[in-house]
């Protein structure tokens, strides 16, 4: 059975702290979703992973709130959650100015490689032992979510990030109060 992804629920319940969890606010923002859901400031991944895969209605609203709140309190401070995460994607790419061929050279060989292991794995050609099955499972769903991130890398995820940015000015008022 693959494992919940709870980041993932997060990013569209409360996309500010799913933002802030990939930055340099993920602890804080780790501790919002804690208290939120669970109603305590620390909690492991695991934990976390659990709460929010039994979440109720009434936990996922408190977590859209907590994201209300939390984007407020970060507005009311001029730190902007979207800009940190942008200049960290720009810092990566400062570095493809300098250099282009070990990116491309590793982007390709991961591409390159998770094709062949699909292909070789759907085609039939090989079995895969019962014993390690769930682990192989796990690995191609690693493989394709780290081949999604470097289409990102290589072709930009404007789109995405639109999207995001209309969830957000959707969800938090322009008098900056929570609630609705």
């Amino acid at each position: 059975m693959a494992k919940f992804n709870w980041r993932a629920l997060v990013g569209v319940v409360a996309p500010t702290l799913g933002t802030a969890l990939g930055g340099p606010l993920g602890g804080m923002a780790g501790a919002v979703i804690a208290k939120a859901v669970m109603g305590k400031e620390q909690a492991t991944e695991a934990e976390l992973s659990t709460a929010l895969a039994n979440a109720t209605p009434d936990q996922l609203l408190a977590l859209k709130k907590a994201d209300q709140d939390f984007a407020t309190q970060m507005k009311s401070l001029d730190v902007d959650i979207f800009k940190l995460e942008t200049a960290d994607v720009q810092s990566a790419r400062t570095l493809f100015a300098i250099n282009v061929w070990p990116q491309s050279i590793l982007s390709g060989l991961f591409v390159g490689g998770y094709f062949a292991i699909l292909g070789i794995v759907v085609s039939g050609h090989v079995t895969i032992p019962v014993e390690i099955k769930d682990m192989a499972t796990v690995l191609i769903g690693v493989m394709s979510a780290s081949v999604t991130a470097i289409m990102s890398y290589w072709f930009g995820s404007s789109f995405g990030s639109r999207e995001k940015s209309a969830m957000l000015a959707a969800s938090v008022p322009a008098n900056g109060k929570g609630g609705s």
